[in-house]
């Protein structure tokens, strides 16, 4: 039975949100094509109808998982992100959580489709966490998108670090609250530091 476009369509959209979250939980080595198109609900043999490699599918679910990333944080200002990041439920959350945080390091190991894709998300979030980037001077709208950045990667590099810890370790806890207060105290004297997500 011949399936619609729609259907064709629909079938890529549901193999690329299920690599999204398999890769963002195991890694991109630890998802054979076989077991990811099982997951999908799908046979080994449909995928290179689908998809030219297995590059190809990673480029493609990175650019799916940041773009939630993005949607999550629109319309959140800056601690409210920082607060949600850095918190435990974020940490938990591997396969559904920050694609760069999950990803990043497997990442900079990929061919230049997969990294371009990272590249165009860091982009993207920053463009979201610092909407005020577009006004004002030269001068102010690079100063407000170094701290964007600043915040970004510390952000990450928190949830990292963190998840390299064992999960009941105190010490994965103390990264997220020690880099959360840091950065929380950077933006503003006036934001309180210890608040809880």
């Amino acid at each position: 039975m011949k399936i619609t476009k729609a259907q064709a369509q629909a079938n890529r959209e549901r193999v690329v949100e299920t690599a999204s979250k398999l890769f963002r939980e195991r890694g991109y080595d630890g998802v054979g094509v076989a077991d990811l198109m099982a997951a999908a609900g799908f046979t080994h043999g449909g995928f290179y109808k689908q998809f030219g490699s297995k590059s190809d599918l990673m480029a493609e679910s990175a650019a799916c998982g940041i773009a939630q990333t993005v949607a999550l944080s629109a319309g959140a200002e800056a601690p409210e992100f920082v607060r949600y990041y850095l918190s435990r439920e974020h940490r938990d959350a591997r396969a559904t959580g920050c694609t760069m945080a999950a990803l990043g390091g497997d990442a900079a190991r990929q061919s230049d489709a997969v990294r371009a894709e990272f590249a165009a998300g860091i982009e993207n979030l920053l463009t979201v966490l610092c909407p005020e980037g577009g006004a004002g001077d030269g001068a102010d709208t690079g100063q407000a998108r170094a701290r964007s950045l600043d915040m970004l990667a510390h952000a990450v590099g928190a949830i990292v670090m963190s998840r390299a810890c064992p999960d009941d370790s105190p010490l994965a806890d103390e990264i997220l609250a020690a880099c959360r207060d840091q950065i929380l105290a950077s933006m503003s004297p006036s934001t309180t530091a210890g608040e809880e997500p």
